[in-house]
Formats: C-alpha cells, sequence, structure tokens
C-alpha cells in the first residue's frame, strides 16, 4: 500500500481536451501521490496513445487522444479515474504488469465495497488497439459473466507513474479505491490555474493526431 494518497473528487464535467490537459499537468507538477476521479462533458471518447486515428469510429462522438496505451473508450456512461504516483513510491517503481495488476486489485476491492462483484482476468494475449471493452487483457476487471468491465493503461516519466482506469459500472468508489491503495486518505486541495490548463489545451489539441480530426 502508499503510505498516503490524495483524493481528488473532480465534480466539473471536461471535454477531452481539458480532461486530459489536467492529467498532464498532474503528472508533470505533482510531488504527491494523487487519485483523480473525474467526469466528461456528453458526446466524448478517448483513445490510447499507440492507437492510429483511421481506427476510430465515424460519427456520434468528439474523442481526444489519451496519455497512455489502451484502446478505444466511449465516455458516455462509464466512470473515470487517474492515479498519479511519484517516483521513489513502491507502486512508481514496479514494472508494467505488476503495478497494473496491483491497481486492479485495489479496484476489485474497491468495487466490492460497492456491491459490485468484480475478478481479475487471467493469462491473455495482449490487445492493439481495438474498442477497449471488446476484448479483455491479463489483470483487467470481469464481471461473473466473463464481460470485461474495467480496463486501465499507463505511462512512465521521469517524474513517476500515470495510470488511467475506465471503469463500465454505475457507481463511483472514489473513496473506496483510495483506501484500498493507501495507509492514508487526505483531501487534495490543488487545481490547475484556468490560463495554465487553457494553454495546454490550446498548444496540443488543436492538433488532429491528439483529437482525431480527419
Amino acid at each position: 500500500m502508499l503510505p498516503q494518497l490524495r483524493l481528488w473528487i473532480d465534480d466539473t464535467p471536461r471535454d477531452g481536451p481539458q480532461n486530459m490537459a489536467v492529467d498532464e499537468w498532474l503528472a508533470a507538477t505533482s510531488d504527491q501521490a494523487v487519485l483523480r476521479s473525474y467526469r466528461w462533458q456528453p458526446g466524448w471518447g478517448s483513445f490510447g496513445y499507440f492507437v492510429k486515428t483511421a481506427e476510430l469510429p465515424a460519427g456520434g462522438l468528439k474523442w481526444v487522444r489519451r496519455w497512455t496505451g489502451g484502446g478505444i473508450v466511449d465516455h458516455s456512461a462509464d466512470w473515470t479515474f487517474t492515479l498519479f504516483i511519484p517516483r521513489g513510491l513502491g507502486l512508481a517503481e514496479a514494472k508494467g504488469g505488476e503495478s497494473y495488476r496491483i491497481i486492479h486489485r485495489a479496484l476489485v476491492d474497491a468495487l466490492r465495497g460497492a456491491g459490485v462483484v468484480a475478478s481479475l482476468a487471467g493469462t491473455m494475449p495482449p490487445a492493439a488497439g481495438g474498442e477497449c471493452f471488446i476484448r479483455p487483457v491479463e489483470h483487467d476487471l470481469l464481471d461473473p459473466g466473463g464481460r470485461k468491465i474495467a480496463g486501465g493503461g499507463q505511462r512512465r516519466t521521469q517524474r513517476g507513474l500515470l495510470h488511467q482506469g475506465s471503469v463500465a459500472v454505475a457507481c463511483r468508489p472514489e473513496r473506496e479505491l483510495a483506501a484500498a491503495l493507501a495507509e492514508q486518505v487526505l483531501p487534495w486541495s490543488d487545481e490547475p490555474d484556468d490560463g495554465v490548463l487553457a494553454l495546454r489545451v490550446q498548444q496540443r489539441y488543436g492538433r488532429p493526431e491528439w483529437t482525431g480530426r480527419r
């Protein structure tokens, strides 16, 4: 477990570029472990860092590229969270598969606390792109019928580990997840300056490779 974790329940619905810019800001500035639970404005989906824009479904949704891997996700009805862990903490130093397993093991416990039964997927071949919830990979979360209900992607930088998760459930067990991850949970009190956030959005998300515009 982490010794301490800051919990940020970000209830402001944001568009795709704003949500990704906030996560970029966290990864670039935070020196504390933080769990951000957040919302999307209607009509948005996201796609993993390595997904080609030509793979995106036509029509319907507006798209934004995530900072992490994984597939294509419709955010119309899921719960999304971001976990940033600074370098030096054990979870940030764990190898990719192990850190993914630890986070999703905590998510299983959090969902159980909210009355949702889930289990970790066993060994499965890696998936390359495609719609995220069509095919599970190792350590994704499955419901009792074997359907994938949670997945995530990770990115490692010189500053730490960024994990972005999507959970196809009606509840938002952010407090339960924080408690499953850390010995002490404290509130998050910082938010990005509006000007800083707007600049990050302007500099990056005007480009078609980050928004899927054709």
